[in-house]
């Protein structure tokens, strides 16, 4: 075989292990959720699906996802270190658009019966966001607009939610407070470009 039919046979190989160009990279203008929509109308879709069926709305959906994973359908929490170099695991087990959490992630595929739903799919991320939040409604009466209660039991688990685990965390406050920022945001450009 020649060396240019070698070559050309391994970069078909390469390209065809690719995941194209779009995947795992966050839409291009995340401050504007009208444009977020443009660029993605699959996250629309998705968005009103989980809406529909778990109640939660949209600009809710779309803030907490901000938060958690910049919209990166693959993203991952970072990795520990020990000694500053030798790399220990990842910091969670948490991973996709709602860095949905090993065994909550395994909870909700078993109740839903979701056996092939994946963490980096939108539609399967926004339906588990849409569950987690509705048990978080029915367990804490926490209304679904409400989107920084909703961060803050999604971040705590309903458990530490419930004791108010944190009250102790300045900066998970912080954080819950621009969620809800980000949420009212979400909402006003939303009425405009719907």
């Amino acid at each position: 075989m020649s060396r240019q039919l070698r070559a050309l046979l391994l970069l078909v190989l390469v390209a065809a292990c690719g995941r194209g160009g779009s995947y795992g990279e966050s839409p291009n203008q995340m401050e504007d959720a009208c444009a977020i929509l443009r660029e993605r109308p699959e996250y629309r879709r998705a968005f009103r699906a989980a809406e529909r069926r778990w109640g939660v709305p949209t600009h809710v959906q779309m803030a907490t996802i901000y938060q958690e994973s910049k919209f990166v359908s693959d993203a991952r929490t970072p990795y520990r270190y020990t000694l500053g170099v030798i790399p220990m695991g990842r910091q969670s087990s948490a991973f996709g658009y709602s860095q949905a959490l090993d065994g909550t992630w395994d909870e909700y595929v078993e109740e839903q019966g979701a056996r092939r739903a994946r963490r980096d799919n939108i539609y399967d991320a926004t339906d588990f966001m849409g569950w987690y939040m509705a048990k978080s409604r029915d367990a804490l009466n926490i209304p679904m607009y409400d989107a920084r209660n909703h961060y803050l039991a999604y971040h705590e688990g309903r458990t530490g939610y419930s004791r108010g685990s944190y009250n102790g965390k300045a900066w998970l406050v912080r954080v819950a407070g621009t969620v809800e920022d980000r949420a009212a945001r979400y909402q006003s450009q939303l009425r405009r470009c719907n």
